[in-house]
């Protein structure tokens, strides 16, 4: 078997969701919400199973999903997308990334991956036959210098693999710092992809910038989003996927030989979604909100040190204070002593681990945080003892 996957671990999330079923633990860990997403998004994909068409649709996405997407992004972030060219749909943002790196880059190509990193981008690098350079990222700032791309970048750089916001770290990262990531990929002849699934999930009046809006970065950066994180149905694996036409061109090609297509029913339904008006976004951002803050003063009033959040659905707590050095005994340990899972954050480094930053999900109903935030306290108090 190939040794790239038959090594790899049981991922964290797996260990830690099993740990809360078999414990009937509060699952704080696994990034979804308790929310069924909007009815009306939802009825429009059940129409269309039942009144629509049900064979394949093209490869590269309906067109009305297709022109749903460019004027989307018109709309949101003044990007002018030519949905015949540079517009396509994959099935979910990870096919997408998967595609987007199996079509830019070929074995022995170096790839640039900032650390804490979705679990995803190395072992599809590693399988691409890449050479991953890690840029790593601490808390509580998360942010990166020019000397850290300095030490990452070179002659073999093909591509670089950025989220923006970042899972897990819950940083926005601002116009300067895709600025100056944009000047390595120039200056290295770099292909940044872009993984932007968290771009309507940003708090406190922030702004999303995507990288396509760098001036540089327009012929060489691959936009990828997620209607399942858009519309909190994270089940339903309809990723929106941006790009040059001589870039997308490959892409699809790679995209054919994965999944080649993706329901039509959802894509109909994720279509007109896209089209909802500002309030549906704007509320949907102000309710996440509620519930980080609802979260977040609860677990500062408990004594616990928590790193800020200013997007996604997740917050980082520093189990440093609390006398921790190990961040995976603690969550193993708290799901089996307190029964709330969170995931430790280590698990998103390669190497130069962070090991004291444990991450909890509060895309949540408040009576599962109120009944963690219990829990929690419980643990606190008898830390303190």
């Amino acid at each position: 078997m190939n040794s790239i996957f038959a090594g790899l671990p049981t991922t964290v999330f797996e260990v830690m969701s099993s740990l809360a079923r078999e414990r009937q633990a509060i699952n704080l860990g696994q990034g979804f919400p308790d929310d069924p997403g909007p009815e009306d998004v939802r009825r429009k994909a059940a129409e269309a199973v039942l009144d629509g068409y049900n064979q394949y649709p093209s490869m590269m996405g309906i067109p009305e999903l297709r022109a749903a997407i460019a004027d989307h992004y018109k709309r949101f972030q003044n990007i002018d997308l030519d949905a015949g060219r540079e517009v396509m749909v994959t099935s979910g943002a990870t096919e997408a990334i998967a595609g987007a790196i199996f079509g830019a880059i070929e074995p022995g190509d170096e790839v640039v991956l900032f650390q804490p990193t979705y679990d995803a981008y190395l072992p599809l690098v590693l399988r691409a036959g890449g050479v991953p350079k890690f840029v790593t990222l601490k808390p509580p700032r998360w942010t990166f210098t020019e000397a850290d791309l300095d030490a990452a970048f070179s002659p073999r750089t093909r591509a670089v693999v950025f989220n923006n916001p970042l899972n897990p770290s819950g940083i926005v990262y601002a116009r300067d710092q895709l600025e100056l990531l944009a000047r390595y990929c120039v200056r290295f002849d770099a292909i940044a992809i872009c993984d932007e699934v968290w771009e309507h999930v940003v708090f406190d009046g922030r702004q999303h910038v995507s990288m396509l809006n760098i001036p540089s970065m327009r012929e060489r950066a691959i936009k990828i989003g997620s209607a399942g994180k858009i519309f909190s149905l994270t089940g339903w694996k309809v990723g929106l996927v941006a790009a040059a036409p001589d870039i997308l061109k490959v892409i699809a090609k790679s995209h054919q030989f994965l999944t080649f297509t993706t329901p039509p029913n959802l894509q109909v339904a994720v279509a007109y979604g896209l089209g909802k008006d500002e309030a549906y976004f704007r509320d949907m951002r102000a309710n996440f909100q509620r519930s980080r803050d609802r979260f977040c003063d609860g677990l500062t009033q408990l004594g616990y040190s928590v790193i800020p959040s200013q997007g996604t659905y997740f917050v980082n707590v520093d189990i440093a204070p609390l006398g921790e050095t190990d961040d995976v005994a603690f969550c193993q340990r708290f799901v089996e002593t307190q029964g709330v899972a969170a995931i430790p954050v280590s698990a998103f480094y390669a190497e130069n681990h962070v090991k004291t930053v444990v991450r909890f999900c509060f895309a949540k109903h408040d009576a599962t945080l109120d009944a963690g935030l219990a829990r929690l306290g419980d643990a606190a108090r008898r830390a303190r003892r």
